[in-house]
């Protein structure tokens, strides 16, 4: 956790200043858990409702400086090392139980960024307000537009944020589909949806592949491009994976499909022997006084500026 670094410095809101919606949260109601609300499915969103109760004290008059001087810049490192502690929380070789207690932790602090930008977002200019309720609808009216093939072609969203049209109650048998992110391309087609009720026939993966492109060029009409929308300050292995996937996707002539994958057997060894022959690349660079970050980076910048192009259609 990166929290042990920070300082305490001044800072706060005026009392007039508390988040519309929510009640005055006490010291003891903040700082309290209630065992009742740990059954049953009120569970989650009882949670939810504390931890949002604590942001909210700590940014108050009375709370914490260092929280009430945040800035969504001033956050960014510390998003970018929770981030990598998920990761490392994931891979770790821990026993299961301490894994599940560290992923448990890890994933906790990536939720407090999001809680904390989001109560940032509360005190913004009107025309730049928003709150963590935003954030949700915005990435469930995602989840459901960009599957339709699950929630129907006619579900109707009011835009970002905005609410979703009832759909179809979810079935019991669909647990997969939480596992992929939903906010873009993967290096892989979408995984195909479970079978739809009714003895319909499934889309394909390829259908999918289509639908799945096709909604998200309605929900970004402003990249027209083949590599619109990579984050440029991601690292150069995860730029150059996002740029091949965009290029496999869209065609780009010398970028070899996607073929099958090593059997699950075969796969630990198939990765071991790729990060080898990483590491030595890497040591062979670091030898002669070469940066192998910066030399991939501007290799993909190269493969992007050459091959870049409108999008078809």
């Amino acid at each position: 956790m990166s929290d042990g670094s920070r300082k305490e410095t001044g800072g706060g809101r005026t009392a007039s200043e508390q988040t519309p919606g929510r009640e005055p949260v006490t010291p003891e109601q903040s700082g309290r858990r209630e065992d009742a609300a740990a059954v049953g499915p009120s569970h989650r969103g009882a949670e939810f409702e504390r931890l949002l109760a604590v942001m909210d004290r700590l940014r108050s008059p009375g709370g914490c400086p260092w929280d009430a001087e945040q800035t969504h810049e001033s956050l960014l490192r510390y998003l970018v090392e929770e981030t990598y502690e998920v990761v490392e929380a994931v891979e770790s070789p821990e026993p299961p139980a301490r894994r599940r207690d560290a992923l448990v932790e890890e994933l906790g602090d990536v939720l407090l960024q999001v809680v904390f930008h989001s109560r940032i977002g509360e005190e913004h200019e009107p025309a730049q307000r928003f709150d963590v309720s935003d954030v949700v609808a915005a990435v469930t009216d995602k989840l459901v537009r960009r599957h339709p093939a699950v929630f129907g072609e006619d579900v109707l969203t009011a835009g970002v944020g905005g609410a979703v049209a009832p759909a179809p109650p979810a079935r019991a048998a669909d647990p997969g589909d939480g596992s992929r992110r939903a906010s873009g391309d993967r290096g892989q087609e979408p995984a195909p949806a479970a079978s739809p009720p009714g003895g319909a026939e499934r889309p394909g993966t390829a259908e999918l592949a289509a639908r799945w492109d096709a909604v998200k060029r309605a929900e970004k009409p402003q990249r027209t491009r083949i590599f619109d929308g990579i984050p440029p300050a991601l690292p150069a292995l995860a730029l150059g994976e996002k740029a091949l996937s965009k290029a496999r996707r869209h065609g780009v002539a010398g970028v070899p499909p996607t073929g099958p994958e090593p059997a699950p057997e075969q796969r630990e060894a198939a990765e071991r022997e790729l990060g080898d022959e990483l590491l030595r690349r890497v040591a062979e660079a670091s030898a002669h006084g070469l940066d192998a970050e910066r030399a991939l980076r501007g290799a993909v910048r190269r493969f992007v500026a050459e091959n870049d192009g409108p999008l078809a259609g």
